[in-house]
This record gives C-alpha cells, sequence and structure tokens, in this order.
C-alpha cells in the first residue's frame, strides 16, 4: 500500500436531529457556510414548502413511489414522521464517503437509529429547546402551522427528547452564537477521529 492510500481519510457522516422549531436548519447552514460539508439530500413523500427545490432541499416522491423504493431497500434509513415518510439512498452516500467527503444528514431521531447500524462510524448530535414552552412559542411564531399541527409536533417533541440519550452529544440552542460555536467544535473533534484514516500512523512510520 503507497504512502497516499494509507493517508487517504474517509468521509464523517455527521447526523444532526433535533425537534422542529428548534433552529436546527440555522445552525446547520451555518455550518455548511464555513466548511465543505455536503449535505445528504432526503426523499420525502411530504409536499414542497415555499422556496424548496426538489434534488436540492428534498426529493418530492409520491407515496407509492416512496415505498417501492424501499421495497429494494433503496434507503440507508427511513422514517415516517408527522405523517409523511423521509428516507437516505444508500448508494450516492457510500460512494461519497469514500472519496473522503464528510456528509451532513438532517434527519429525525428513527432515522438516526437506524442510520447508527448501517454507518457505524457516524457521529450523532441532537439540538435542544431550552423548554417545550420556548419550543411552542417558536413554533407558532413561524406561521406555517395549525395549533392542530402544532400539537402534534410537540407530541413527537417529547418522545424525541425522550429518545436521544444514546447520542453522542446534546447542544441547547437558547443563544445562537453559542450553540454553534458547540456543533462547529464537535464536527472539527468527529473529523479528527483516526477511524476515519486508520493508516496515517503507519504511513508516518512507514515514510521515514
Amino acid at each position: 500500500m503507497t504512502i497516499e492510500a494509507m493517508r487517504r481519510r474517509r468521509g464523517l457522516p455527521l447526523v444532526v436531529c433535533a425537534p422542529s422549531g428548534t433552529g436546527k436548519t440555522t445552525l446547520i447552514k451555518k455550518l455548511r457556510e464555513e466548511f465543505p460539508l455536503n449535505f445528504s439530500v432526503s426523499c420525502t413523500t411530504r409536499p414542497p414548502r415555499p422556496g424548496e427545490m426538489d434534488g436540492r432541499d428534498y426529493v418530492f416522491l409520491d407515496r407509492a413511489a416512496f415505498l417501492e423504493k424501499r421495497r429494494t431497500g433503496y434507503f440507508a434509513e427511513w422514517a415516517e414522521v408527522h405523517g409523511n415518510f423521509y428516507g437516505t439512498p444508500l448508494q450516492p452516500l457510500l460512494e461519497r464517503l469514500n472519496r473522503g467527503e464528510d456528509m451532513l444528514f438532517d434527519i429525525d431521531v428513527q432515522g438516526a437509529a437506524q442510520l447508527a447500524l448501517s454507518l457505524p462510524e457516524a457521529r450523532f448530535v441532537f439540538i435542544l429547546p431550552p423548554s417545550l414552552e420556548v419550543l411552542a412559542r417558536r413554533l407558532r411564531d413561524r406561521g406555517t402551522d395549525s395549533e392542530d399541527a402544532i400539537a402534534l409536533r410537540l407530541t413527537n417533541a417529547r418522545m424525541e427528547i425522550g429518545g436521544c440519550h444514546w447520542f453522542d452529544a446534546w447542544i441547547v440552542n437558547d443563544d445562537l452564537k453559542q450553540a454553534y460555536a458547540e456543533l462547529r467544535a464537535f464536527y472539527l473533534a468527529a473529523a479528527l477521529r483516526p477511524s476515519l484514516q486508520p493508516g496515517l500512523a503507519r504511513s508516518v512510520l512507514e515514510g521515514e
């Protein structure tokens, strides 16, 4: 094996989860503006929101098409959230990780648990709201959901927070600047893990 091959680094799968309204999208946007993180584009059966583009934000599928892809093992992970399906295509993901690209996943806790089994090298961070009361206010301030939809999101938030004990890190988004500093530090530390570049130390010894 050549020195170059020994020093080749596999990409990091970085998984960020949070209840709706926690500020996850803003934090992810800031991280991608600073670092060359590639976004893992999920498939979903939910309708596009204003400003979203098919193939950039999500691949929008009807329910029948999604279920057929799931049946054939197309997804690395999939989940049903708020009555809609979401899934991450497996093969494009593996190809990009093998090229050394760090991949960012914006998925729910169900999907993260599946991804932990299929990608053991992944690292997982959960964004928490300061309180459920603050989360409810943020959801109402968005002005995009009915009261029934907000109630469902809060119910799901309680379940997600109750099941996030296995994540590698928790970040409370009370202050955006501080929350981003913590997310940034977590990513940089995770990207240096020896398991992503197992031949590095050997390359130093054999390159003498």
